[in-house]
């Protein structure tokens, strides 16, 4: 990237301001952060530093320069001012005005307003044909979707300063849409503010809640990691501003989110929130883990109830991993039928280039099909994959209990009904416990492990090996779920158990 000859300007160097700094500085751009808090500016000189020292890189090698100050009059040759101080009317405009005093006439000064009028912040800034607006729905980063937002009194020149600057900084330029902006914000807060209220509940921590929604929904980031990276204070206000002008409850900050703000938690931006950063604002301690290596989970053979898209699935899955497996069906036709989905389902993953012929061939070796239960009476894990009704599942496990060898583990992949309701039927509470497989199960990383009351040490120890086995990442699910019934639902809150009782 060719070192540019502009000085670009971001004052407020919060979650967006201090990511706006490096990317902008990274295109090529000498920069100047603005900040009142002589802490944050400590913090970002810090972060810029060790992140310099760790790269190598320095000034002259594309990159531009970078100087921090509290002073805003040291803007005044900018030729593009960037404020993204927090999202209140006054403090934007008051901003903007002693910008206008202090820049020269020819300065292009940008709003990151989210919830504030362009036309209105233009109008009261003094040079409403040089001052545009930026609208994100998440903090920036290379990729990041923005729009480039002007007004009926924007001049040429400006905008396509805006634009150019946008296009140096790798940023994805979409027409997200005030309203559609908004209806996009609120939907996303909610879902924060959910994800928050079901951790405080403790139906699961921070890492399995965020491990859910990035595996289980294909996210490149969990909820408490975007309210750590937009910053916790933000999130709050934002929160109450919603729940204000809504009476919402959903969006009513969850108890845990207020206390961990009035307790001076910032998120990444002060190194720590729902999770602790280093000095560069990287999370600190391994996460994300998905196992990469077969892990000796003592299973020699496995079985699965069922003739439908996820029993098929998990028996590609199950083979494909070396584990004997038999899949009961009900009725002749009905295994023939689910062994040739499993190979039509190989072929095309062998045309695609990601398994061998060789490969498709010993997992088909592994596979048997049968119509009777009695077939799984040798396996160590037997999971039941049939519809989706309680008496259907209740007689599986009827079933099972009576064939299956002792201490065998038996399963279900039920997303809304009962664990304890099937465990029951078992008559080996102990042995049961849920594993619910995202479809499809052969593509998806994602396993929840459902704890009923009482299933047992072992059974748990087990079913985490198992997966662990099959290259699946677990998260554990009380028992399944228990939630605030009038707040969104994330995935991991669909499943409740009456023998929990009530959230």
């Amino acid at each position: 990237m060719a070192k540019k000859s502009s000085v670009v300007g971001i004052v407020g160097l919060g979650t967006v301001g201090e990511a706006l700094l490096a990317l902008v500085r990274s295109a090529g751009y000498d920069v100047i952060g603005v900040d009142s808090e002589l802490d944050v500016l400590a913090r970002v000189d810090q972060r810029m530093k060790t992140a310099d020292a760790e790269s190598g890189a320095e000034s002259g090698e594309g990159q531009g320069s970078w100087t921090l100050t509290n002073e805003v009059a040291e803007l005044g040759a900018a030729a593009v001012v960037i404020e993204a101080v927090p999202d209140e009317p006054s403090v934007k405009i008051d901003l903007l005005r002693r910008l206008n005093s202090v820049c020269l006439d020819r300065t292009v000064l940008v709003s990151t307003a989210s919830s504030v009028s362009f036309t209105g912040l233009a109008i009261a800034s003094g040079r409403p044909a040089r001052t545009l607006g930026l609208r994100f729905v998440r903090p920036p980063a290379p990729g990041t979707a923005v729009e480039p937002v002007r007004t009926a009194m924007s001049c040429d020149d400006a905008i396509a300063a805006l634009d150019a600057l946008v296009a140096d900084s790798g940023l994805a330029v979409k027409p997200l849409g005030a309203r559609v902006g908004d209806d996009a914000t609120a939907l996303v807060y909610a879902y924060l503010n959910r994800a928050v209220a079901m951790v405080e509940a403790g139906h699961a921590d921070q890492e399995s809640v965020d491990t859910a929604m990035r595996l289980g929904c294909g996210l490149p980031a969990g909820p408490l990691e975007t309210v750590d990276q937009v910053g916790l204070g933000t999130v709050h206000a934002k929160l109450l501003a919603l729940h204000a002008s809504t009476g919402d409850a959903a969006y009513r900050p969850a108890p845990l989110l207020t206390a961990m703000v009035e307790a001076g938690l910032e998120g990444r931006a002060g190194g720590q929130g729902f999770y602790a950063y280093d000095a560069l604002g990287r999370p600190e301690g391994a996460r994300h883990a998905v196992a990469s290596a077969p892990v000796d989970c003592a299973v020699q053979r496995v079985g699965v109830i069922g003739s439908g898209t996820m029993a098929r699935g998990i028996a590609e899955v199950t083979a494909s991993a070396g584990l004997p497996t038999v899949l009961v069906a009900r009725g002749r036709a009905k295994a023939d039928l689910a062994l040739a989905a499993v190979e039509s389902s190989l072929a095309k993953s062998v045309a695609r280039g990601r398994r061998t012929t060789e490969a498709m061939a010993s997992a088909l070796a592994l596979l048997t099909a049968s119509d009777d239960c009695a077939a799984v009476a040798d396996c160590n894990v037997v999971i039941e994959a049939t519809a989706e009704e309680l008496d259907v599942k209740r007689a599986v496990f009827a079933t099972l209990g009576g064939v299956c060898r002792p201490g065998a583990l038996l399963a279900t992949i039920t997303s809304s009904l009962s664990v304890t309701a099937c465990a029951e039927a078992s008559g080996r509470d102990h042995d049961v416990l849920g594993l619910h497989f995202f479809n499809p199960a052969p593509v998806m990383k994602l396993v929840e492990v459902v704890r009923a009351p009482r299933t047992g040490d072992q059974a748990l120890s087990t079913a985490n090996a198992f997966c662990a086995a099959l290259g699946k990442t677990t998260v554990p699910c009380r028992g399944p779920g228990g939630v605030h019934r009038e707040l969104p639902a994330l995935p991991l809150s669909r499943r409740r158990d009456p023998a929990f009782g009530p959230p």
